[in-house]
C-alpha cells in the first residue's frame, strides 16, 4: 500500500456527543497537536446544526445516510441527507481525494470504555489496532460483519482505512474530562501510528489481537403496542464486553421477573442500554470474540 496522504478527524456526527465536537474545536484552535510530517490532517464538524442545538440529529440520523444509493438519490431532501451528500462532495471533489484514513469520534451512554471500530478488515486497520492495544491494553477492537463499504450507511464507510473511536459511558450532552483526555490521547496515538506506518517504523505486533465481531442485536421485550415491558437486568447493566452465557439473566420485567438469555452459545454484549438506541429498537448488540495473529 502507498503512503497515507491524508487523515480526517470527524466530530459531531451526532450533535449531542460532545467529546468529538469539542476535540475538533480544540484541534482547530491548535492544529499543531494533530500535525505530522508525512501526511495532512484535516478536521470536520459533521452535523453543525445538530451540534448547535445539542441533539443527536435534526431530521434523521446522519450516521445512517452514507449508502452510495442514498448519496446518489436526488429525492432525499432531509437536512442530514443533504449534509451527507455535502460531506461526500467535500471528500471527493476534484481538488482533493477521499481521506486515506477517517477517524470518526463518538461517545456512548454504554460502558464501552475505549473502543476502536474498524472501518474494514484491511491489513492496515488490523496493524493499527494491534499498535493501539499495545499502548492501551484496555482498548477494545470491534469489527462489523459488513464487509462492503458501499453497503454501509456509516460515515466511516467513506474510507476503508480507519474507523470509529467510541468512548463511554458518558451521558448525552455532557463532557467528561477523563474520557475527553483519553480520547485525545488515542487520537494523537493514531496519528503517531500513521506517521510510523509511512516511515516504515510501525512496531510489529507482539501479542495476538482480540477482535469482537458484531453478530446481531436484540430489542427490549415489548407488548403489542410496542411499549417496553422489561429493562436491562441489573446483573447485565454496564457489563459491556463481558460474557453472557445461556441461562444468564438479561432483562427484568417491570413486575420484577427475570428474563434469561436463551441463546445456545456465549456472546459478549455491547452498547448495553444505549440511550440513542431505544428509538432503533436495540437493547444491546451481540458480539463474538476472536483472537488473531497480526503479522
Amino acid at each position: 500500500m502507498n503512503q497515507i496522504k491524508r487523515v480526517a478527524i470527524v466530530g459531531g456526527t451526532h450533535g449531542n456527543e460532545l467529546t468529538g465536537i469539542y476535540l475538533v474545536k480544540k484541534f482547530d484552535r491548535a492544529p499543531e497537536l494533530i500535525g505530522r510530517s508525512t501526511f495532512e490532517t484535516i478536521t470536520l464538524l459533521a452535523n453543525p446544526k445538530a451540534c448547535e442545538i445539542v441533539t443527536r440529529y435534526v431530521d434523521i440520523d446522519l450516521n445512517r445516510c452514507f449508502r452510495q444509493e442514498d448519496l446518489e438519490n436526488p429525492h432525499l431532501s432531509s437536512y442530514e441527507a443533504q449534509r451527507a451528500k455535502e460531506i461526500y462532495r467535500i471528500f471527493s471533489s476534484k481538488n482533493t481525494h477521499l481521506p486515506n484514513v477517517i477517524i470518526d469520534l463518538h461517545s456512548t451512554t454504554s460502558n464501552m470504555g475505549l473502543t476502536f471500530i474498524l472501518a474494514s478488515h484491511h491489513p492496515f486497520n488490523l496493524q493499527l489496532a494491534a499498535y493501539l492495544t499495545s499502548v492501551y491494553p484496555h482498548l477494545k477492537v470491534l469489527a462489523s460483519t459488513t464487509t462492503k463499504n458501499h453497503d454501509s450507511p456509516l460515515l466511516r464507510s467513506l474510507s476503508e482505512l480507519g474507523g470509529t473511536l467510541e468512548v463511554g459511558a458518558v451521558p448525552q450532552g455532557v463532557l467528561d474530562a477523563s474520557l475527553f483526555q483519553q480520547t485525545e490521547q488515542v487520537v494523537c496515538r493514531i496519528l503517531d501510528g500513521v506517521e510510523a506506518y509511512n516511515q516504515g517504523t510501525m512496531p510489529a505486533a507482539k501479542n495476538p489481537l482480540t477482535i469482537y465481531h458484531t453478530i446481531g442485536a436484540i430489542d427490549y421485550p415489548r407488548n403489542e403496542n410496542r411499549e417496553i415491558q422489561a429493562m436491562i437486568h441489573p446483573h447485565l447493566q454496564s457489563r459491556d464486553y463481558q460474557a453472557l452465557n445461556p441461562g444468564d439473566p438479561m432483562f427484568l420485567t417491570l413486575d420484577g421477573e427475570s428474563v434469561f438469555y436463551e441463546g445456545k452459545s456465549t456472546v459478549y454484549p455491547i452498547f448495553i442500554n444505549e440511550a440513542a438506541y431505544y428509538e432503533k429498537g436495540i437493547a444491546m448488540c451481540f458480539t463474538q470474540k476472536q483472537i488473531v495473529s497480526i503479522e
